[in-house]
């Protein structure tokens, strides 16, 4: 196999790598601002493998490619039928013959380490469904830029024990976070890696209260109650949900300068009121732009 670097899961990435990719991601969004072009990955390709549909991944990682000089190839689950029509060995073999990288956006987290593991090339996970490490690569841009360190801050995790949030659990394994968690029953994030970042880092833990996870937070952040492929549970969950909604009040008993996160899409008047995403706390279209800027810089480590 050739020698290459994934980019699957933030606590694969040491603490020195996490603060890097985000001086590059801070880099290259400065040039784009100034006006000045970059070519660093001429001529290199991207594979964009979906088996779910995203406006914010395609958008970014295309565009992301362009602007660093390089062509970003959109494959639909049609084109490919992943594990279906063809072995995820077989796909990853074969794109690994046309292109520099392959970004994946899949359901089964085994698809993602089945192409990384046969692909001769890169690979991103773009999203699955144990983790989302592009986003919150993006997330502690934005927190970095708002708060002017990435470190040393404490975040608010309100709703569901979802692949967000064991990526921001494996960041808080890796960084200095504190990380509260507010998670109804039933609802809790990956086992083994909930105790491995409590393991690790003394100011992770998990209440059923919102109000007690947002004392003190500099960050609140929630995402929806309800992902994709889990539209039969969406009643239920929004019962069981009950509480856990973003709104002015919970916003008020964090720190007066919180800033408020979410990755959107937002259910608006589920997780999240509009009067929070839309206010002036809400940082969520920064984030939402800082996938751009933080999967550029991702882009450059792994393929250049």
């Amino acid at each position: 196999m050739a020698d290459h670097r994934d980019f699957l899961d933030i606590s694969e990435c040491t603490r020195e790598e996490v603060l890097n990719f985000l001086e590059e991601a801070a880099r290259l969004k400065a040039e784009l601002k100034a006006g000045r072009g970059c070519d660093e990955l001429k001529g290199k390709t991207l594979a964009m493998v979906f088996q779910k549909p995203s406006a914010r991944t395609r958008v970014s990682f295309e565009v992301g490619m362009y602007q660093l000089g390089g062509y970003a190839l959109y494959l639909a689950p049609s084109d490919i039928g992943l594990g279906k029509r063809e072995s995820v060995a077989d796909i990853a073999r074969v794109l690994a013959r046309y292109n520099d990288g392959i970004m994946a956006r899949v359901f089964a987290h085994s698809d993602v380490l089945q192409l990384a593991e046969h692909a001769e090339v890169p690979v991103i996970n773009g999203l699955s469904d144990l983790l989302h490490p592009c986003q919150v690569m993006a997330d502690l841009l934005t927190i970095k830029e708002h708060k002017g360190k990435a470190e040393g801050v404490k975040v608010a995790f309100v709703g569901d024990g979802n692949n967000l949030c064991n990526s921001w659990l494996n960041a808080a394994l890796r960084l200095d976070i504190s990380l509260s968690l507010a998670i109804p029953e039933g609802y809790e994030p990956d086992g083994e890696i909930f105790e491995r970042a409590t393991g690790a880092n003394p100011d992770v833990f998990l209440t059923r209260a919102p109000a007690e996870a947002v004392e003190g937070a500099d960050i609140i952040y929630t995402d929806t109650w309800t992902s994709m492929g889990q539209e039969t549970e969406a009643e239920q969950r929004r019962r069981d949900f009950k509480g856990y909604m973003v709104d002015r009040e919970l916003v008020g008993k964090a720190k007066a300068d919180v800033i408020v996160m979410h990755c959107l899409p937002a259910h608006r008047g589920e997780e999240i009121t509009d009067e929070v995403i839309d206010g002036p706390h809400s940082v969520v279209f920064d984030q939402a732009e800082n996938r751009l800027h933080a999967q550029k810089a991702i882009l450059v480590e792994l393929l250049k």
